[in-house]
Formats: C-alpha cells, structure tokens, sequence
C-alpha cells in the first residue's frame, strides 16, 4: 500500500517542509551587528600578565611594573653600604635599576605582540560569548576581535564606561 493513500495527496510534501523548518532553526544564528554589553564597567580588563597584556596597553602595564620596583626598592636599603637610604644616589640606583625592568618589559611585551598580532576569539552563539568575556574579562586586551557567528566584533570602552562588544 502507498503511503501517501494512507494519508492523502500532498502529506509527504507537507511532512518535509516541516522537517526542512525544523532543521533550519537548528543552526546557530548569526547575531544581530549591534553593539553588545559585556558589562557595566571596563575595570580589570586586561589585567591578567601573559598575551592579554599586549597591544596597547602595554606600556601602561609596564610603568605599573616600573613604578612597583621603584617603591619597592626605595623602601629598602640601598645594595652598597656608601649609600645612604632615600640620598640622591639611592634614587639614581633605583631610578638606573627599574628602568631595566622596564625596558624588560616593553621588550617581552612586543615580541608577545608579534606572537599574537592575530588573536581573536571565535564563538558560535552571542550568549556565550558574552559569558565567557565577563568569566576572563582580565584576560582579555581592548582591541580584541571577537568572533560570533561569522560576525566580527570589536572589544572596548564606549563613552560612559561600559565594556562593549561593538560590530567591526
């Protein structure tokens, strides 16, 4: 016996449409290219050391780590006994020795740089993505593309201090 008898002219056409619409839902849909929250404030991002650290936020990053080895080094006594604590030659040998740490690390920053000048992020449902940014939000640099579906984004600050992901 057919089974379109069973059931009349046109059900096997009707039951394939239905199982294409179905099908068709199934699939990650592309986000919408609109500028997306990732949170309401962009503090702490890119604060993690490592490749998250690079680009432009790197210099930032290592007059922090300057700034720390002065004070730190002029809270102690200087490595010479003819050196007085906080003289002038304290100050020049703490000056002399955290402007090579510095220099350090502009140069371990821009070597990471050229490791990772593609670095992007790639998810295929905007939710997790968001997700995912606020879990490793100290991770992550300004700047990074991220990738959602096949639509680009863009990872920064917008005016009121909001951490967005803006469309490319």
């Amino acid at each position: 016996m057919d089974p379109g008898a069973r059931h009349g002219p046109g059900f096997g056409t009707l039951l394939i449409a239905l199982v294409v619409a179905v099908s068709a839902c199934g699939h990650a849909q592309r986000p919408e290219r609109r500028t997306y929250v990732v949170s309401e404030d962009a503090r702490g991002v890119g604060t993690a050391e490592g490749p998250g650290t690079g680009g432009s936020g790197a210099e930032a990053y290592c007059n922090e780590l300057e700034k720390q080895c002065f004070q730190k080094c002029w809270r102690r006594k200087p490595a010479y006994d003819s050196i007085p604590k906080h003289s002038g030659k304290h100050h020049e040998q703490c000056t002399e020795q955290c402007l090579g740490v510095f220099m350090k690390c502009i140069k371990e920053q821009a070597a990471l740089e050229k490791l990772d000048t593609k670095r992007e992020l790639r998810f295929s449902d905007m939710a997790v993505a968001l997700d995912w940014l606020r879990e490793h939000r100290s991770e992550v640099a300004l700047g990074t593309v991220v990738v959602v579906a096949g639509v680009a984004f863009s990872l920064v600050v917008a005016p009121a201090g909001l951490l967005v992901l803006s469309p490319i």
